[in-house]
């Protein structure tokens, strides 16, 4: 195993149930499907909905035939994902395409599983749309979005000194927690946050992807008094309290990303606050989430950015997330991360004993530092964001001036170069077939696209044959 590839010596605790992969019948094309009816309120005016469902409006149920399969974009340990389009819409989309007998041969059905039914779930900006899934006779296939900006990794890469500048780390940043706020608030614990698993979307905003380490649990959002109203951060970390019973509200509820801004002077708003109780003492409240309560025993997750109480072999919630934020954080802003040693065991070893210690340069302010060490706290009870989550996180001085109702209006530091498809649309030559491995490169596929050699190097081995080429675009999955 190399050095940071993830480590996974049990299986996310997930109940199977009765639609479970392993149960599915083996027909050679799809036997269920996601997309007639999305509901999913984000994806209002995605193009990509228009096409999956105007062929399923016409009695389709989509399965592996009605896509071409263009180029493997990258490789991981469950799966390859490929670069596909719908037939008959100019339409492009991102397949995992996960082989069943290798899953079943090396006991990760249940992780595929897992991705699937958490993808399911999803409706976040930050997050990936599953379009559709099917199974086809040796394959597992998910359907989502092609993200044409690479991940965060290779892009650190072209940064000068290898680090993003702190205006930039911050608006990665921001979107990301939003997007572990989310998956908190459903009960998921991601557990593998690291800059490769953060892609960029062609308008520059960020997506998660990889969710087969994820741990689910049951969860209730809770409505607290908040410090601050939505819109900015405070600049400070004020405790916060419950609010009284009637007011609390318990369940599934959107994260602040949603909430519209509200402005007390407002005779409308008044009258909002009075007939929805959505203020308490002048604030907008606060939804907080965090589910503490599982203790999973599970030794997933990438070694520099394993938490303490993994490695301890201690049992771990959703702290984790926050240790991995806090890694993460300091990887876009130094180029590195604060425990690698020279091997797996030596980096395990720091995490546990060596001290937090921040390089001289680059010049990085005392409210990112500060942020850092609230987040690698090594024991989890101590750590920022343990009890209170993303409110208490989005209070902090490193996210003064965020403006989080309107961070998808916000100018994104880095915009992808457009994607040109034309070196895909001859129909005169061979298409590559999923058992080709995407070898196959005679569709003229070769010279426009490559995977990237990532930090992990699970990508065509790390190789990088288009680096030279003027058009040459980084995309990598995993």
């Amino acid at each position: 195993m190399t050095e940071s590839q993830p480590v996974n010596t049990s299986h996310p605790n997930t109940k199977p149930n009765s639609n479970s992969n392993s149960n599915m019948s083996s027909r050679s094309n799809s036997i269920e499907s996601t997309s007639s009816n999305p509901s999913k309120p984000h994806t209002g005016g995605d193009i990509r909905w228009d096409a999956v469902n105007m062929l399923t409006s016409r009695g389709v149920q989509l399965g592996i035939s009605d896509f071409r399969l263009l180029k493997r974009l990258g490789n991981g340990d469950i799966g390859s994902v490929y670069l596909v389009e719908l037939r008959g819409t100019n339409t492009y989309f991102a397949m995992k395409v996960m082989d069943r007998a290798s899953l079943a041969s090396r006991n990760k059905l249940l992780r595929a599983q897992t991705e699937r039914e958490i993808l399911s779930q999803l409706d976040h900006p930050f997050l990936p749309t599953l379009y559709s899934h099917f199974e086809t006779d040796k394959f597992y296939c998910l359907v989502m979005e092609f993200c044409s900006g690479g991940n965060l990794y290779s892009l650190r890469q072209k940064q000068p000194n290898k680090c993003f500048t702190e205006d930039a780390a911050r608006f990665f940043a921001s979107e990301v927690l939003l997007a572990l706020e989310y998956l908190h608030m459903l009960g998921i614990v991601y557990r593998d946050l690291k800059p490769e698993n953060v892609l960029v979307r062609d308008d520059g905003h960020i997506m998660l992807s990889d969710f087969d380490l994820s741990l689910r649990c049951s969860v209730s959002p809770t409505l607290v008094k908040s410090s601050s109203v939505h819109g900015g951060g405070s600049g400070t970390s004020r405790p916060v309290g419950l609010i009284d019973e009637e007011s609390a509200v318990q369940g599934c509820a959107q994260p602040s990303t949603f909430f519209p801004r509200i402005l007390q002077s407002s005779k409308k708003n008044r009258k909002a606050k009075s007939d929805f109780g959505l203020f308490v003492n002048g604030s907008m409240p606060e939804l907080m989430a965090e589910p503490t309560n599982v203790k999973s025993m599970s030794f997933v997750g990438t070694h520099e950015y394993l938490a303490p109480e993994i490695i301890r072999g201690e049992g771990h919630g959703s702290a984790v997330d926050w240790w991995t934020f806090g890694i993460f954080i300091y990887e876009l802003l130094y180029g590195s991360t604060p425990f690698k040693g020279q091997g797996n065991r030596a980096t395990l070893h720091n995490v546990i004993g060596q001290a937090l210690r921040f390089p001289e340069l680059p010049h990085v302010s005392s409210a990112a530092r500060d942020l850092i060490k609230g987040l690698l706290v090594k024991e989890p009870q101590k750590r920022i964001a343990y009890k209170r989550g993303a409110t208490e996180i989005k209070q902090h001085p490193f996210f003064e001036g965020v403006n989080w109702a309107l961070i998808r209006s916000a100018t994104p530091p880095h915009i992808p170069e457009p994607v040109d498809f034309s070196c895909f649309a001859s129909k005169d030559k061979e298409t590559m077939t999923v058992a080709d491995g995407g070898k196959k490169s005679n569709n003229g596929v070769g010279g426009c696209y490559s995977t990237g050699g990532g930090g992990d190097n699970k990508i065509n081995g790390g190789s990088n044959p288009s680096c030279h080429d003027p058009d040459y675009i980084d995309f990598e999955y995993f």
